[in-house]
């Protein structure tokens, strides 16, 4: 997928402004990329489709979800969590541990207009209790999949939607975890890199 058919993919879906909106995030992305590795320089010219786009891809899965918060593993650059928070109505929680990565989500939130429905957790997943079961969690390139389920699964329950960009290794992934957890799992491939997928599970528990 080329950086122009990125955006018209966010613009047909979404429209003009949530595509300015992403385009926004995306400066501050940039800018911030200044100071801190958030995103692998390579891929400052290809910023649409290996991380804007790549990332909003994963709205359209989570229609099936209940209501309740989008829990981002990881987050990172919030790649996907300010994705899905520029997208949606959902609360989105963040969940980073690295000081400097905290400190850039929150200030992100903020500029973005987004900061009343994002709420960054500055620690590991496995230390973050919620009040309640998230309706979705999203991790990108945080850890293998059972090893990712196994830290978070306390943040779920049956009807939780997992989202999970697991490039090439997807299937391969999932044929492992079935020996440690039951659930439903299906891969879809993704819509920017064709030779990748993305894991969504469903009532999943420990076998």
């Amino acid at each position: 997928m080329t950086e122009e058919e990125a955006r018209a993919w966010v613009r047909d879906r979404y429209g003009v402004s949530r595509e300015t909106m992403l385009g926004r995030f995306g400066e501050i992305l940039v800018a911030g990329a200044e100071h801190q590795n958030l995103i692998a320089r390579s891929t400052l010219d290809t910023l649409w489709s290996r991380h804007l786009a790549d990332s909003a891809q994963l709205v359209p899965l989570s229609d099936g979800a209940g209501e309740g918060s989008w829990l981002d593993v990881g987050s990172g650059a919030g790649l996907p969590g300010l994705v899905v928070a520029l997208l949606t109505a959902r609360p989105v929680v963040l969940v980073e541990p690295r000081a400097k990565r905290v400190v850039f989500l929150r200030e992100a939130a903020e500029a973005l207009g987004v900061a009343a429905r994002v709420t960054v957790i500055g620690s590991k997943v496995e230390a973050y209790r919620p009040a309640r079961p998230a309706a979705v969690v999203s991790a990108r390139a945080v850890a293998e999949l059972s090893a990712l389920m196994l830290s978070t699964v306390h943040c779920t329950d049956s009807s939780t939607v997992w989202l999970l960009p697991k490039g090439r290794s997807a299937q391969s992934e999932v044929d492992a975890a079935r020996a440690k957890w039951q659930g439903r799992f299906h891969v879809e491939p993704s819509i920017t890199q064709p030779d990748s997928g993305i894991v969504v599970a469903t009532q999943i528990g420990a076998r």
